[in-house]
């Protein structure tokens, strides 16, 4: 393994590739770009350190294909997902394939650097940083009351408001005052930090 972490960029959209290659460069980031998967695939090295930022929806080889050859060949880098059409089956599909992080187009620069940052010290600090991630989301979990784990729940599962509503025998207006509350106790800022936490904690402790 090298010992600089390098960030491997792959969008076959060549103003995206080159304005987050400059971002990482002028925080000190080791920048590789790539206009495919198969590039990349072909160029990478094995036991190369670092992580990769993908886009979704891509000629060829999408970002979930990559996943799933990653899995196959049993590369350990951490993946962040990015897409212009995010929604929770997606962002499910995308962690339960091996990302570490989704953030939909367009992303706030900060948001970016930090996904990175997080990915770099999973790579480096392995189980450690799961773990604990995975106890602060359990602890969270706990504080939700039964209502809010349910429309969690549906939330979970790609259910709309009006739905989660329909099933639980309440109204719009209550369904998005619990999604509210949950996310604010669960400290997600996001829906796909939500689904992250969520897929951290064992479906024994999720239930």
């Amino acid at each position: 393994m090298t010992t600089a972490a390098i960030v491997h960029v792959i969008d076959d959209d060549a103003a995206v590739r080159d304005s987050l290659r400059l971002l990482l460069a002028t925080e000190n980031f080791d920048v590789r770009a790539y206009a495919s998967a198969r590039d990349f695939l072909a160029s990478a090295g094995p036991g190369e350190a670092g992580c990769v930022i993908t886009d979704v929806r891509m000629p060829e080889v999408s970002g979930m294909d990559l996943l799933a050859e990653f899995k196959a060949r049993r590369v350990d880098l951490p993946v962040i997902v990015i897409t212009a059409h995010a929604d929770v089956t997606l962002a499910v599909q995308a962690m339960k394939a091996g990302a570490v992080d989704l953030l939909e187009k367009p992303f706030d620069d900060e948001a970016l650097l930090g996904a990175v940052r997080q990915a770099l010290r999973r790579l480096f600090d392995g189980e450690s940083v799961v773990g604990s991630e995975a106890a602060a989301a359990r602890d969270r979990l706990a504080s939700l009351t039964v209502r809010e784990r349910e429309v969690l729940m549906g939330v979970l599962d790609g259910r709309p408001n009006k739905l989660i509503a329909h099933e639980l025998g309440i109204s719009v207006r209550t369904v998005e005052a619990h999604r509210a509350r949950l996310m604010m106790k669960m400290q997600a800022k996001s829906l796909s930090e939500l689904v992250r936490m969520a897929v951290l904690i064992p479906p024994a402790a999720s239930a």
